[in-house]
């Protein structure tokens, strides 16, 4: 009784909207949505990056007060939203989750590859899911060429916390790299990530991380310019031995505190990523937001955030060559690296988590809910 009263309502308030159109009822209409529902946001347990997507979509939705969530690992619920942050959650290689038929299911694939065995599986993952979420147009049309139903497909990015990923002045910058011991009279080369397979020492590369073309694009850097890299995460041997191999001075850190990565951007004078495959990467932003040059391969959100030689630099996968020139290039031009600096701040402000959180609510939450 009491849902048909509210679906009146709802009925209600999307006739005045589409004669009125006044920001009162778009807001009462999501208030009303949002009391009816609970989003779930299932994280997988052993990733801190799953986990800091769901925390910060979460909390922005609570603040902005849009609708009711909650972070959890996967169990058995009824009548919610569930969205599962990643396929890892939903699927893995033995074993499938297969919802009750009450809930609305919403699955995030960030990035695809090509050796996934869950890959056979979509035809049956695409008859339990209600949308399916990636943060790039080129994961898009993988899910869709393997079997996910286009109409389920939104293209949401990964966001970044701006309050916190920012440009300290210069002083602040000598007082970090004094504190990690890194040269003050060198370029500093950055690269926070995991490329190693496993969670030990990492030896055996990651390939679709491409460990071994960053350790090749930093060898000629490293032939022409007086460098310094700065490594940080987990499993990172495979890299560390490669530079050791090579006879360049590197330091390598790892926190237990994600945001203490701030610091670190903060001292970079250019960032590396060398990926043949990524949904993000997350670095894109995190750089330009702590204003460090960034130059990538074609990857993940990569074609849709750079603008090449405008706010960062971009390259075809494995194309060796040009990441060694666009280094050398960002190194040697001041007036280059200032505006690329300049222009990543600014594009930057576009993907604040406040703003991505509204764009789940809007392009993804709310229309279950109405459905």
């Amino acid at each position: 009784m009491l849902k048909s009263f509210l679906k009146l309502i709802l009925n209600v308030i999307d006739y005045l909207i589409e004669n009125y159109s006044k920001s009162y009822l778009f807001k009462l209409k999501r208030f009303l949505l949002g009391i009816t529902a609970k989003v779930i946001f299932v994280v997988e347990e052993h990733s801190w990056a799953i986990e800091l997507v769901g925390k910060y979509i979460t909390e922005n939705l609570k603040n902005m007060n849009l609708i009711n969530t909650e972070i959890t690992t996967p169990q058995i619920f009824k009548n919610k939203i569930i969205h599962f942050g990643s396929i890892n959650c939903f699927a893995t290689m033995n074993e499938l989750y297969k919802p009750h038929k009450s809930n609305k299911i919403v699955l995030t694939w960030f990035h695809i590859s090509p050796i996934d065995k869950r890959i056979k599986l979509i035809p049956i993952i695409n008859k339990y899911v209600d949308v399916v979420h990636t943060s790039n147009s080129i994961t898009a049309n993988q899910l869709k060429h393997y079997g996910f139903d286009e109409k389920k497909i939104v293209i949401i990015p990964i966001g970044i916390d701006l309050t916190a990923f920012k440009p300290f002045n210069s002083k602040k910058r000598e007082e970090i790299k004094k504190k990690y011991n890194i040269p003050k009279d060198k370029i500093v080369i950055g690269s926070f990530q995991k490329d190693g397979v496993g969670w030990g020492e990492g030896l055996e590369p990651k390939f679709i991380k491409g460990p071994d073309i960053l350790c090749e694009v930093i060898r000629r850097i490293h032939n022409d310019f007086d460098i310094h890299v700065f490594l940080t995460g987990p499993a990172r041997g495979y890299v560390k031995k490669k530079l050791e191999e090579y006879d360049i001075p590197y330091t390598h850190v790892f926190f237990e505190n994600y945001l203490d990565i701030v610091e670190c951007y903060n001292v970079l004078d250019l960032y590396l990523i060398t990926s043949r495959v990524e949904g993000g990467p997350q670095a894109i932003l995190e750089g330009m937001a702590t204003g460090v040059p960034i130059i990538t391969t074609k990857v993940g959100m990569a074609p849709e955030i750079v603008k090449n030689k405008i706010n960062g630099f971009i390259t075809e996968v494995e194309d060796v060559d040009t990441l060694y020139l666009y280094s050398a290039e960002i190194i040697k031009n001041k007036e280059l690296r200032k505006r690329i600096i300049t222009n990543g701040l600014k594009a930057v402000k576009n993907y604040g988590w406040e703003t991505i959180a509204r764009s789940y609510f809007e392009k993804i939450y709310i229309k279950l809910l109405e459905n």
